[in-house]
């Protein structure tokens, strides 16, 4: 055990650990109850399976995007490349400012889609679970928008990267 540091604080052990653990970067996508664009930046996106196409991601109950989710059925997940930067960072501040540029399409469903993001998977709610103060969100994927391939957006060690090198 030469090359661990112990934490035996839970949470701080969680936060620690998966500060060292890079993550890719998606903003998520759909309509409030009243029809207008909803999202939020996620690094818990991933892959359940192809057969059939599944993804999840999590979502704090908290957030001021929760009650969409809870009433929503479609979602627009959206992978992020490391020209997305900003689109990152707008979509995890004040939730009033996140549609607030004309960088956004309607798509399938009405969805909100970002067009310059690498691709945004159309998607069904299929499940929400909650667990404590957040939910696991279940969709089957519909279709894909698949754009223009580029580094990787990730986030790591409390800051946005791409491949190699920092971008803040």
């Amino acid at each position: 055990m030469e090359n661990f540091a112990v934490e035996k604080e839970p949470t701080e052990a969680l936060r620690a650990s998966f500060r060292l653990h890079a993550s890719g970067v998606s903003v998520i996508t759909l309509l409030d109850a009243e029809g207008k664009p909803a999202g939020f930046t996620a690094t818990s996106m991933t892959s359940l399976g192809a057969n059939p196409p599944l993804a999840s991601f999590n979502v704090a109950r908290g957030s001021s995007t929760w009650p969409s989710l809870q009433k929503g059925k479609y979602v627009a997940i959206h992978t992020l490349g490391e020209r997305n930067l900003e689109l990152a960072q707008r979509m995890a501040a004040d939730h009033t400012l996140r549609f607030a540029k004309d960088d956004w399409k309607v798509g399938p469903f009405d969805l909100p889609i970002f067009t310059d993001a690498t691709s945004a998977l159309i998607a069904k709610i299929r499940d929400i679970h909650d667990v404590e103060n957040n939910a696991v969100v279940i969709v089957d994927v519909i279709e894909g928008l698949v754009g223009k391939e580029a580094p990787a957006l990730l986030y790591y060690q409390r800051h946005y990267m791409a491949p190699g090198k920092s971008l803040n």
